[in-house]
């Protein structure tokens, strides 16, 4: 099913292979990451520049750590096209991040002022002359120029391999990697020493072609798949006491309830206690929420439609952006659009469900990796809504060279200018896949300081539409075995969970401070820094979501539901509950200071509940669609953090972070924030 860029909010579907997603963790490269101003701590700057003489100026790792010469197999194809881009600074320094904090922090002589995307132009984007000191450049080289943002992020070009070399004097050679063959360039990309303003080149090499997945060109509804039975229409409805498998297979008797068939509508906003508030006319009206995802799928809007129909929720209010549209870059044949039909239909469907009275924007990127920056920079320099919820990310904080700066600028962007924005925080946990000794770390952009992590938690609701409980989504998963006899479950193995942990690059935000305990942002020693998530929602796939997509099944393509999960969903029902708060309050820009500032009237996830909740069985398919190829059984522990460095524990914790939306006296106090 989903084929996802790396890491973060990868769509986990609940299918008995699982995780067909799955990140190609970007442990692929761990390329040199561009200097963030002073927040980034001792990162490796690729948009510093070092005299090299000949009046030009090397970028700093700028070489991806891949292309190593025992990997070395020849002379890259010189005729190859290359389209990158080069990035650059913003005017000002610090002062962006700085103004972009100011106005989100309530208290601030500054909160609540945020710039119109013209005026933050005029203060901090790349001066034109710069931007023409660069096209200029190029041309003379024999690139052909092509988009340029509005607000003069980068200047987009086309060439050959052999130009590149040229004009960056350097050589591109082939590497075998993960047994793909990729283009690389041997040594340190220079550029004239005249243009100071460049802060990375991006696209010469082919790191992110090691975040690609299965080669589907084409947008076809993606392989059915549905949930087996027995399955439960709330929590405890099913258990293995009063209700027989459809096969006789018998089961331990511990965990004792059979998984949820997925949450949908009133379930999940009496969970989050927001159906008042919905019911009452604070449903998001006036709101815009962004989806941005790659591809487009064609039934996405008709599935939203028919969804909504069947969960009493109103009429979906939403506009497609279906790219190329402005991006010059077509599709990559090597990419999975097909793959990326469940994720924009859990966005979409889970924003309207905790706000269907908003507006959904959906926004597509041509492909999954290297232009999702580039949507994400053109809905926020456009100002093209009040809200933007993000369902990927790239494993870890090790990214091809200069990728982390720009991005970050988009945010704080975004921040200055009222907009907020919120990022899966992943669904790897840790990253160490439970492997003792692995290096932690969680996941970008999540681990950014100017947008909102939001981390997934594994949900039981009542007959009444009530929160039963609320644990970390920590997975242990365990397969079903014979012991003298009698059924079994084998011992627990770590599955996923919610992405978190302790960054190595950003320091600690001034929201952070005096929440997060210092066992947590200090785990490395020295400074405080950023930890990872800030909040969380439903996302364990065992406690998911019921989604409505159109699908391709033996005996046809036709519209379906089925469970779903991952922080993908947690991400978009967080940005839902958001634009309940922005409908009353008003923009927010970064939405970090009054959600840690409200933390006391927060849901706080502990492992109070774990002895009375352990834990639920799951039935699946082997085929996943019927029961023709027979059926399988597997527990699925809650919040088994046992092999893990994160934890859940009471207040803020590195699986959690606050915690979840708590009800009419949260909405409340985050609509209140003065």
């Amino acid at each position: 099913m989903s084929r996802r860029p790396v890491g973060g909010g990868c769509l986990v579907p609940t299918i008995p292979l699982e995780v067909s997603c799955l990140p190609t963790r970007a442990a692929v490269a761990v390329l040199g990451v561009a200097a963030v101003s002073c927040a980034l701590v001792g990162a490796t700057s690729s948009s510093a520049v070092a005299a090299s003489g000949n009046g030009k100026s090397a970028l700093a790792g700028s070489v991806p750590s891949w292309a190593q010469a025992a990997h070395k197999v020849g002379a890259s194809d010189k005729d190859t096209q290359v389209d990158f881009r080069v990035y650059l600074n913003n005017r000002g320094g610090d002062a962006a991040s700085q103004l972009a904090l100011a106005v989100s922090t309530p208290g601030n002589t500054q909160y609540g002022k945020f710039l119109t995307a013209g005026q933050y132009r005029a203060k901090f984007s790349p001066s034109q002359s710069d931007v023409d000191g660069v096209a200029a450049w190029l041309r003379s080289q024999g690139f052909r120029v092509g988009y340029v943002p509005d607000n003069k992020k980068y200047v987009e070009a086309v060439g050959t391999v052999v130009q590149a070399a040229a004009a960056f004097s350097t050589t591109f050679s082939d590497y075998t990697v993960e047994n793909q063959r990729l283009r690389s360039n041997d040594t340190a990309l220079q550029i004239p020493s005249s243009l100071g303003s460049v802060q990375a080149v991006i696209g010469l090499d082919d790191s992110l072609a090691l975040v690609k997945r299965d080669a589907k060109p084409d947008a076809a509804p993606s392989p059915g798949f549905r949930n087996a039975p027995p399955c439960s229409a709330y929590w405890g409805e099913k258990t293995v006491q009063n209700t027989p498998t459809a096969d006789g297979t018998k089961l331990p008797t511990i965990p004792s309830a059979f998984a949820p068939c997925g949450y949908a509508g009133a379930q999940l906003q009496g969970a989050y206690g927001v159906a008042s508030a919905i019911a009452g006319g604070n449903d998001g009206t006036g709101v815009t929420v962004a989806v941005i995802d790659a591809f487009a799928s064609p039934t996405a809007a008709a599935d939203l439609a028919t969804y909504s129909q069947r969960h009493g929720l109103a009429a979906p209010k939403l506009t497609e952006q279906v790219a190329p549209g402005t991006y010059i870059r077509p599709q990559n044949p090597r990419q999975d659009p097909q793959g990326w039909a469940g994720e924009e239909t859990l966005d979409l469907e889970a924003v309207h469900t905790m706000a269907p009275g908003a507006n959904l924007l959906y926004v597509s990127g041509p492909n999954n990796y290297r232009d999702l920056d580039a949507v994400l920079n053109k809905v926020v320099d456009s100002q093209s809504a009040d809200i933007i919820t993000n369902s990927y990310g790239y494993g870890g904080e090790a990214l091809p060279p200069g990728y982390i700066k720009p991005q970050l600028d988009a945010q704080i962007q975004a921040a200055a200018t009222g907009i907020s924005v919120f990022f899966s925080s992943g669904d790897a946990a840790d990253e160490t896949g439970g492997v003792a000794g692995a290096r932690p770390t969680p996941d970008w952009p999540a681990s950014s300081p100017y947008v909102t992590a939001v981390g997934g938690t594994s949900l039981g609701v009542a007959q009444d539409n009530s929160r039963l409980f609320e644990l970390g989504w920590e997975t242990g998963r365990s397969t079903l075995i014979t012991v003298n006899g009698a059924p079994a479950w084998s011992p627990r193995t770590f599955q996923y969970g919610s992405g978190g942990g302790t960054s190595r690059l950003f320091a600690q935000p001034s929201y952070q401070a005096g929440v997060v305990p210092d066992t947590i942002s200090k785990r490395y020693g020295g400074a405080a820094m950023r930890v990872v998530p800030d909040v969380s929602a439903v996302g364990d796939p065992t406690t998911g979501m019921k989604v409505g997509q159109t699908q391709t099944f033996p005996d046809g393509a036709y519209y379906d539901e089925y469970r779903l999960g991952g922080t993908s969903l947690s991400s978009p029902l967080y940005a839902g509950i958001w634009a309940l708060a922005v409908q009353r309050h008003g923009h927010y820009g970064l939405a970090n200071p009054v959600l840690y500032a409200v933390q006391g009237l927060t849901y706080d996830i502990t492992k109070a509940q774990l002895g009375t909740y352990p834990g639920a069985v799951r039935a699946d398919y082997v085929n996943g669609v019927d029961a023709s190829g027979g059926y399988t059984y597997t527990a699925r522990w809650f919040d088994w953090d046992d092999p893990l460095t994160i934890h859940v524990r009471p207040l803020y914790d590195d699986v959690t972070g606050v915690g979840s939306p708590n009800g009419s006296a949260w909405l409340q106090a985050v609509q209140s924030a003065p």
